[in-house]
């Protein structure tokens, strides 16, 4: 699954930065996660963009899909927006979750990167603005706090 707004790579698909590209079911703020005849089907849930599922939702997830009924989720997602602040969702997924994997990149100086920072078509950093603003490498930039502040 992937969330309904992200249109990067055209509507309903997961893309890699490395090319690979699959289809996926969207989710949007009123997908309810109940086991019915979506997920019955499946053996395994992967949810990409997991940052922008609200924390109702991830209880969802966590109760009624994999603590009830044993189906293995992975979500994939950011920490943080552009300013420093926590996703609902994803605050909501780092306490229930069962395991966490963190998948680390590099910050251009070099340092572990732990925050993403929205920059102009110039490269300069952006402080204001929407949470939720859809783009790739060319809008957004993994950094270290140091650079990051």
């Amino acid at each position: 699954m992937t969330f309904a707004l992200d249109d990067r790579y055209g509507i309903g698909k997961v893309t890699s930065r490395m090319g690979p590209q699959c289809d996926a079911q969207l989710f949007t703020a009123e997908s309810a996660f109940e086991m019915d005849s979506i997920f019955a089907l499946a053996d395994e849930l992967f949810i990409d963009e997991a940052q922008f599922l609200s924390p109702e939702q991830v209880r969802q997830i966590h109760m009624n899909l994999s603590a009830r009924h044993g189906m293995r989720v992975s979500c994939f997602g950011l920490r943080s927006d552009f300013q420093g602040n926590p996703f609902p969702g994803a605050a909501a997924l780092l306490t229930l979750a069962d395991e966490l994997h963190e998948i680390s990149t590099l910050c251009r100086c070099g340092a572990k990167a732990t925050m993403n920072q929205r920059i102009a078509p110039d490269g300069t950093p952006i402080q204001t603005g929407e949470v939720i603003e859809i783009g790739g490498d060319s809008r957004y930039r993994p950094v270290c706090s140091k650079c990051f502040y």
